[in-house]
């Protein structure tokens, strides 16, 4: 495995929404974004932070959009979709793999704190194009297939002191 040092530079990106879900479902808790993004960039040179959220107009919702702005994360933000049958979706899959692509040239790591599978593809990608790649997120909701792509994997689930308010 690839050391890390820290001339690094590193992309840390968060799937806000998964993290979320997964925190409350698993620990009815929520994500210390200020303990993720320092544990994710260590030592090394923080590039860009970028964290994908949700806008479904939750009271609470602005404030913690501006909480994570204060973290230091730039926040990329989607309108919640309503179909005419009532199903919503909004996801960043496409908008946080795009990202991760464009930071390639920029970066010699990128921290992708999610649990979805379909990021393991783009992790196998970016590793093809020289760069390490790491994701964060909670083990009971981490698709095996994101594990096997990257780098490294820090599991929150086993320091939830540290990662969860």
């Amino acid at each position: 495995m690839p050391v890390t040092h820290p001339d690094q530079r590193v992309a840390v990106l968060a799937d806000a929404q998964n993290l979320y879900h997964t925190a409350q479902s698993l620990h009815s808790r929520n994500v210390d974004y200020d303990a993720l993004l320092s544990e994710a960039v260590g030592d090394r040179r923080l590039t860009r932070a970028l964290a994908y959220v949700i806008r479904a107009d939750s009271p609470e919702e602005e404030s913690f959009f501006e909480a994570l702005e204060d973290i230091g994360f730039e926040t990329k933000i989607k309108e919640i979709k309503t179909f005419g049958d009532g199903t919503k979706k909004a996801d960043w899959d496409v908008g946080m793999s795009l990202d991760a692509v464009t930071l390639a040239d920029h970066v010699d790591t990128v921290v992708l704190c999610t649990g979805d599978g379909d990021f393991a593809r783009l992790c196998s990608h970016l590793r093809h194009e020289g760069v390490r790649v790491e994701a964060m997120a909670f083990s009971e909701s981490t698709a095996e297939s994101l594990v096997d792509a990257t780098d490294a994997f820090v599991d929150l689930s086993e320091r939830i002191e540290t990662f969860l308010l």
